[in-house]
């Protein structure tokens, strides 16, 4: 579970960690500033936790609405799912529901290659570019390929991990 930080735009006030929705407004609601007045609105950090839920985070754009949601989907969405939301709604721009919001909500396709060379070989191994004969595999320009696959495709990394995906 991501450890993250209430950080009050109330000077007088001091901010506090949490790891759990039921933590935050606990805290949250017991929280004064150094007249005595409750503190209303915050900025929430996020300090710890695995790389992908960091990169969940930016792409969610956590806010002290839409923690709650967040909270549940570090907990309940595997990697994968994750990853598709970070392409979609922090790569591609789609818009979402924080309170509905399901990886299946996204069309992406996602490809752990480092580069559009070696996309563009896993799709001729794999038959999708036709059936090639053995005497003419080597004389496929990969590189025009991978210019091509340009077009449709973008290079890039989640959570470390170099990645190719396609957002439709």
């Amino acid at each position: 579970m991501p450890i993250l930080h209430a950080q009050p735009y109330d000077i007088t006030a001091s901010g506090f960690y949490f790891e759990s929705h039921e933590e935050y407004t606990d805290k949250a609601s017991k929280n004064r500033n150094d007249f005595g007045d409750p503190v209303e609105e915050y900025e929430i950090q996020f300090i710890d936790g695995d790389d992908i839920d960091c990169d969940l985070a930016k792409a969610w754009g956590i806010n002290q609405v839409n923690i709650r949601p967040y909270l549940e989907a570090c907990e309940s969405w595997d990697d994968h799912d994750k990853t598709v939301f970070v392409i979609a709604v922090g790569e591609a721009g789609y818009r979402f529901d924080p309170e509905s919001v399901s990886p299946s909500d996204f069309d992406v396709d996602i490809y752990h290659v480092d580069n559009m060379k070696d996309l563009g070989q896993q799709f001729v191994d794999e038959g999708l570019i036709g059936d090639i004969p053995e005497h003419l595999a080597n004389y496929i320009d990969m590189d025009a390929i991978a210019r091509d696959l340009e077009f449709d495709y973008t290079e890039t990394e989640i959570a470390g991990e170099r990645l190719i995906y396609r957002a439709a």
